[in-house]
């Protein structure tokens, strides 16, 4: 077995160490982070009354609070239950350049969870690697704890606490239940703990019999493991700049749209409301399963995402879902991971998220703009496709759909809105500048579609020529697709 809680402390090599100077080098270290914009993510999980708070305390009580912040994890019932498992995680990484110090983490749902199958651990073991693997790619320094008592030390300090009139609601049942079942949840906790020690994120399972060693031990080895991420993350800089990409286009999807396909005005109009009330059914019945969705609408610009998101709507209770338009990122958004932002909108159960553009910014404008460096919009093909079977992993309905018409009738729609009144405010001076670039565009968005072509979240490529075969083609699409995934539940 990996992890066999060993208590011996005589090899910490930190033991002669004075935890002062430990503590101001951890505080210079953070000035650093802060000037090479680097973030922290620090857990402290481990046995209830094992003293978490007060290591918590001792490692970050000489650094800057501005730079910091704690954060503590409780049962899922406390809060948001209805959010997909990961949410509670992205929600609190810290930014860029801080440190971010989780008091227990996303793990503290599987450890403490003795009836948990191993399907479902391997589940949620995987989507956590998957977000670990991401952030730590995108130059998040990640050190994990266990801290470790023995059997009789946690009853004693529970005990103790019991005495003590202002500290006894510091127990909870979950205190007493780990010790009085010590041997089932140590057995359990070293399962986690090997299925989730990540070349990328390893666990340090540190004994915390002597708080006072604890605190040195865990000080050090942040200290050490913090040095070794600069020196990762810096090195990354750099070759970064001598990155070369590889990828050479075999399918381009794009090619083979029929753009010639419509539907006729009378037919148009005997369709679209029969679908618009299925579509809105479909809703009620989202909500009534609690079935939360996505939607994602791409594609090239003017070829009538708005519109079609519109009609699929227009019967809908608004109450039952939220279209979310994106944007650049703002200042706040750009001091996280690029994922972040899209994290804070999951739907709850029951709901429905329009994304009106989405995640894929990554890898076209991102891309074609240089907004982002080669390596890192390549590396995200593989976080997207993560991101999406995540949600998938977490019962989420994810629908995608990429819109799309010629470079002609572009032009046309782009005049139209020039000269009509309530249009104007579609077309902007970015829309020119990026048909000037039709072809880089072009050439991103079939390898977006083919490398993000996935079995879970497959695109649905519409020709948007004629608006209104489009339109319903996205209605015909969303209930079919819709109640499939209804059925399958």
């Amino acid at each position: 077995m990996l992890f066999d809680f060993n208590f011996d402390n005589t090899k910490n090599i930190f033991s002669d160490s004075n935890k002062a100077d430990l503590c101001d080098e951890f505080a210079r270290i953070q000035r650093q982070l802060k000037n090479m914009n680097i973030p922290v993510l620090i857990i402290i999980d481990g046995w209830e009354s094992s003293g978490k708070g007060h290591i918590i305390r001792e490692i970050t009580r000489e650094l800057d609070p501005r730079s910091f912040r704690v954060i503590k994890f409780e049962n899922t019932k406390d809060e948001k239950a209805n959010k997909p498992f990961i949410w509670r995680f992205w929600n609190r990484i810290p930014r860029k350049g801080n440190i971010s110090v989780f008091d227990r983490s996303i793990y503290f749902q599987i450890m403490n969870n003795l009836d948990i199958n191993l399907e479902e651990l391997e589940k949620y073991t995987e989507e956590i690697a998957n977000n670990e693997e991401q952030l730590y790619n995108d130059e998040m320094i990640i050190i994990k704890f266990f801290l470790n008592i023995k059997e009789k030390t946690q009853k004693k300090r529970i005990d103790t606490l019991l005495d003590h009139d202002n500290k006894s609601f510091l127990v909870s049942e979950l205190d007493i239940d780990q010790n009085e079942n010590y041997k089932r949840y140590q057995k359990h906790f070293s399962k986690v703990l090997e299925s989730s020690n990540f070349a990328f994120s390893p666990w340090n399972v540190i004994s915390t019999e002597d708080l006072e060693n604890a605190s040195k031990e865990i000080l050090g080895t942040i200290i050490y493991n913090t040095i070794k991420g600069i020196e990762r993350i810096s090195e990354k800089r750099i070759s970064g700049d001598e990155f070369k990409r590889s990828y050479e286009a075999v399918e381009k999807p794009l090619e083979d749209i029929d753009y010639k396909i419509k539907i006729k005005g009378s037919k148009y109009k005997d369709k679209l409301e029969k679908l618009q009330k299925k579509a809105a059914d479909l809703l009620y019945e989202m909500y009534t399963k609690k079935i939360p969705g996505v939607i994602v609408f791409e594609g090239i610009d003017a070829a009538g995402k708005g519109g079609s998101i519109k009609r699929l709507t227009r019967l809908m209770d608004p109450r039952g879902y939220r279209v979310v338009p994106i944007s650049a990122p703002n200042e706040t958004e750009r001091d996280y991971h690029y994922l972040w932002r899209f994290y804070k909108e999951l739907p709850e159960k029951g709901e429905l998220a329009i994304f009106d553009r989405s995640w894929y910014g990554r890898v076209l404008v991102e891309r074609i703009e240089g907004f982002t460096h080669a390596k890192r919009w390549e590396e995200a093909y593989d976080e997207i496709n993560m991101f999406e079977k995540n949600l998938c992993n977490s019962d989420v309905m994810v629908l995608k759909f990429f819109l799309a018409v010629d470079k002609k009738e572009q032009l046309s729609r782009f005049k139209d809105r020039q000269v009509e009144t309530d249009k104007m405010y579609k077309i902007t001076e970015e829309d020119w500048r990026n048909r000037e670039k039709w072809d880089e565009y072009i050439e991103a968005m079939n390898e977006m579609l083919v490398r993000t072509d996935t079995e879970y979240a497959p695109w649905n490529i519409i020709s948007g020529q004629d608006k209104k075969h489009a339109r319903i083609k996205v209605l015909e699409i969303f209930i079919e697709y819709v109640s499939k995934h209804i059925n399958m539940g």
